[in-house]
């Protein structure tokens, strides 16, 4: 990771004044970055140009609270989020995910002896996880998820699998529950506090039942500069110091706090307490000084970075070479936008098929599969996370498509 500039801690840019932190109630929570007009939904590609063009919009204003480390988007609208079957961002298409994720299953099933157990994942997506974890263990699992596209992604027979379009609540406390998780979902929470305090009131008594949580990880924003993670979507952002006050101040001992996926995402692992009223958060003062250091360079390392871009991007328009930008995931929607007054990047590429032939939010280029690179031949592939680098090329070598590689 690269650091931080420690004199930047006085220079925090304040755009806002003070607001209370729905995470530790201090009135410590001060804005310091903004972005106006983001699509509300990366994670939504639309059928026709003409509809991405005219996607719906939100501002972000992130503020930083100096007592816990929480991040929030203050200018968040929760009543403009909902989530239905067309919300697609599933990784499991890459190879390197989906062997991340059967590793991460592979320890979840040994580490809490997950075999002939009831399981509860909390926004479940397509099931892809939750179906994996049955399929090792031989459980039994129910996902929630309001986006869940329904019968035609139902699970193979022979798996003990139910999912719910529903969000998960108090009202599903009589479920069996012997492990509740939930990955990726936390951070679209505007008050994860209330939220995990249900949680926790659902499945106290189970005898038990422990959690595990997997979420962004924000000083890979903020550290190792991937800014492309802003997005409407992500509400709340937490680092190592906010997950464990969260945790505990819900009621739960924290077991695990571990950085995975090459520091991109938090994971935590812990369990309800029937008396939490001693319950503590660990001493994490310095761990949040160090958050508050690159929240104060923020700023200017966002702009440097972004200025850096549109230079590289000139700089490919002037020499004649066409750039495609390999990802319609968060991070390629927001390049794009972030980008798109710039020498545009006609071409997008994604290996999920549910989104090839739809198009981009805000921007409004068509997604192609990665066989259409051999038509239109860009010099440059601009790729959006550097964990899938040597995956996608090779994929750009069985093609036979001969470009320049760049992370973004």
């Amino acid at each position: 990771m690269t650091g931080c500039d420690s004199r930047a801690m006085n220079s925090l840019h304040n755009t806002a004044g003070r607001d209370t932190c729905t995470l530790c109630g201090a009135s410590d929570l001060n804005a310091f970055f903004e972005l106006p007009q983001v699509p509300l939904f990366c994670n939504v590609l639309w059928p026709t140009r003409e509809a991405a063009l005219q996607c719906p919009r939100g501002d972000i204003r992130l503020g930083f609270c100096g007592a816990c480390g929480f991040i929030a988007n203050l200018a968040f609208e929760p009543r403009r989020m909902e989530y239905a079957p067309a919300y697609e961002n599933s990784l499991h298409c890459s190879a390197h995910f989906q062997k991340y994720a059967e590793e991460l299953a592979t320890y979840l099933v040994d580490r809490h002896d997950l075999r002939g157990r009831d399981l509860i994942e909390i926004g479940c997506g397509r099931g892809d996880f939750l179906l994996m974890l049955c399929k090792l263990g031989g459980n039994r699992g129910v996902g929630f998820d309001p986006s869940f596209p329904g019968i035609a992604e139902m699970p193979a027979a022979g798996l003990s699998v139910r999912f719910v379009r529903e969000e998960f609540s108090a009202r599903h406390a009589d479920y069996p529950c012997d492990f509740l998780y939930s990955r990726h979902m936390l951070e679209h929470i505007a008050a994860p506090k209330p939220f995990l305090a249900e949680v926790s009131q659902a499945i106290r008594g189970r005898g038990g039942a422990t959690v595990f949580f997997e979420v962004p990880n924000v000083m890979f924003t903020l550290q190792d500069l991937g800014i492309w993670d802003i997005i409407y979507e992500h509400c709340s952002y937490f680092c190592r110091p906010s997950l464990d006050r969260l945790f505990t101040s819900c009621g739960f001992q924290v077991q695990a706090l571990r950085d995975s996926y090459d520091g991109q995402f938090l994971c935590i692992e812990a369990a309800p307490l029937e008396d939490h009223a001693e319950n503590r958060h660990r001493d994490s003062r310095k761990e949040v000084e160090q958050v508050a250091r690159c929240v104060a360079s923020f700023r200017n390392s966002y702009l440097n970075k972004v200025g850096s871009w549109r230079r590289t991007l000139a700089e490919m328009k002037r020499d004649g070479r066409r750039a495609a930008v390999w990802g319609a995931g968060s991070k390629g929607v927001t390049f794009l936008n972030t980008l798109k007054d710039s020498a545009p990047c006609d071409v997008v590429v994604d290996i999920n098929p549910r989104k090839q032939g739809m198009y981009v939010p805000g921007t409004g280029q068509q997604v192609i599969a990665p066989g259409q690179l051999r038509q239109s031949r860009p010099e440059v592939i601009l790729v959006m996370n550097p964990v899938y680098q040597k995956e996608i090329a090779g994929q750009i070598a069985e093609l036979g498509v001969s470009a320049e590689i760049q992370t973004v």
